[in-house]
């Protein structure tokens, strides 16, 4: 590896799945898919400590969020062949699709010098296919398992994520597509079908967005996270009342997102 980063703290941000497309099955069973991703600026924040190890979490969505070696900021350490106290300041809630653990991971393996080729990329997907896009963080387009990594121009854009209190299992919902035939969605979610038959909870949420918004939301990726253009948080103060967690987000490009420091 190149060279380890002192101590310090860096932000870690969350990514929104735009649209994604199943494009097919590789032999060994990884789904295939053509997505487009961005970097948002919601964000943990991860302190390092080269002196010590172990993980540790704090924040309003740490609950929950494991402090072993399961955790992905523990095998991304791993896959940089080096060790250091990590704590994780979680601020993107999680279980909803956004990416925390594994901009987390992504930002664990930067700190750690890892390098950014495309030999690289392909390892850091093994450990989890969102942390390759993480690592190059801004507008892409994603293709094969998620390794494959096609920057594209950054657009400002600003999105109301909804996040309702509960979770969709995104292996869970990549089987239910196999099972239901592979279906293609009408809309730029090829999983939304998918998702909905492992949650069909996700539906009532999804329309209550829609009421209260006047547009038709999107999921993100596997959800349960659903998404729309614009800033819509003063429409939808009931439904946090029902345990909703609703962020007003903007994107940020790639300098932003991988110019980690805190």
């Amino acid at each position: 590896m190149t060279d380890i980063c002192g101590p310090g703290s860096w932000r870690a941000h969350a990514k929104l799945t735009l649209s994604l497309k199943m494009t097919g099955l590789r032999s060994d069973g990884f789904h295939l898919i053509d997505a487009e991703m961005v970097s948002l600026n919601l964000h943990d924040v991860l302190t390092f400590d080269p002196s010590g190890s172990g993980l540790s979490t704090t924040g309003p969505f740490s609950d929950g969020v494991p402090t072993d070696n399961s955790n992905l900021v523990a095998h991304a350490l791993a896959l940089a062949n080096t060790s250091a106290k990590v704590n994780i300041d979680k601020r993107i809630p999680h279980g909803g699709g956004l990416g925390g653990g594994s901009t987390d991971a992504a930002t664990a393996l930067r700190w750690a010098g890892y390098p950014i080729d495309t030999a690289s990329l392909a390892r850091a997907a093994g450990l989890g296919a969102d942390i390759s896009f993480c690592l190059v963080g801004g507008r892409a387009r994603v293709t094969g398992i998620g390794e494959m990594i096609e920057p594209l121009p950054h657009v400002d854009r600003d999105v109301t994520l909804i996040i309702p209190p509960l979770a969709v299992n995104t292996p869970a919902a990549y089987r239910a597509w196999d099972k239901l035939g592979g279906p293609t969605a009408h809309g730029p979610n090829d999983l939304e079908p998918a998702a909905l038959a492992v949650e069909p909870r996700l539906a009532w949420w999804r329309d209550a967005v829609a009421e209260r918004t006047g547009t038709a939301p999107k999921l993100a990726g596997s959800g349960a996270t659903w998404f729309t253009d614009g800033k819509h948080g003063n429409a939808l103060t009931d439904l946090v009342d029902k345990g909703a967690t609703v962020v007003m987000a903007h994107t940020v490009p790639s300098d932003v997102a991988t110019n980690q420091k805190h």
